[in-house]
């Protein structure tokens, strides 16, 4: 069961990392709470560094414990280990470093070896699947000016994979060309669904998305909950926002 998506607006992209990043130690406390340990999955892009970042400067972060705490991609770009782009580096530089995370609970998606993004996304499939293929607290995801999600992108065949966790992805219409996605069913197996987006930019592809238009955004619904927090800019097209 899935319910109506929320719209949260903020002023401009610094308050809206500011109000992720609370929400985000709070979802982690609540999820804790129960004596679960917390399971999220991360995104990339400039908002979603700013979060991390925004995570890392909070004092409120000593309230988890971030050793309980599972982290996983929704997608990531194929580099080798280490490469600025990939959003695993990014994660890293911005909060993982600076907090008392357990290795063995840090689940990057497999990074280019030679061994080929299908096996990559195998790979990851089966880490999901020895996990006990969790049922994911919060799960954040940017949203592109096309309305990709993930790697997900419009017209593209993964878009239809129902029988795999994650998949590889060629000739991806923004670089770099060859990437690992989780699926459509994956990213719906989160309790919240977070879409966070600034600028104007993405702000048609918002519209469509909450308009149920026909681009990727549309299709992830979180299980509890499904959270739009965007920036002024980015709602500018949604009618009476």
């Amino acid at each position: 069961m899935t319910v109506d998506p929320e719209l949260l607006i903020h002023s401009d992209a610094g308050d809206l990392a500011f109000s992720v990043a609370s929400r985000f130690v709070t979802a982690l406390v609540d999820a804790q709470s129960t004596g679960s340990v917390a399971q999220v999955v991360l995104t990339g892009g400039r908002v979603a560094a700013a979060v991390y970042q925004a995570v890392a400067e909070s004092p409120a972060r000593v309230e988890v414990d971030w050793r309980r705490v599972e982290f996983w991609w929704g997608d990531e770009r194929f580099l080798p280990s280490g490469d600025p782009e990939r959003n695993e580096t990014q994660a890293r530089d911005a909060f993982l470093s600076a907090l008392d995370v357990d290795p063995a609970r840090v689940h990057p998606m497999p990074a280019d070896s030679g061994q080929g993004a299908e096996a990559a996304a195998a790979a990851y499939a089966e880490e999901l699947a020895a996990a006990g293929s969790p049922t994911f607290d919060v799960l954040m995801l940017g949203v592109g000016p096309d309305g990709h999600v993930a790697s997900l992108f419009p017209g593209y065949p993964q878009l239809g994979v129902t029988d795999a966790a994650a998949v590889a992805v060629h000739d991806s219409p923004k670089p770099p060309p060859t990437r690992v996605s989780l699926t459509l069913p994956q990213l719906n197996r989160a309790r919240e669904v977070w879409f966070v987006v600034s600028g104007s930019d993405k702000a048609e592809a918002v519209a469509k998305a909450l308009s149920d238009g026909d681009v990727p955004a549309a299709r992830p619904k979180g299980r509890n909950r499904t959270l739009w927090l965007l920036d002024e800019a980015a709602a500018e097209k949604i009618p009476n926002a």
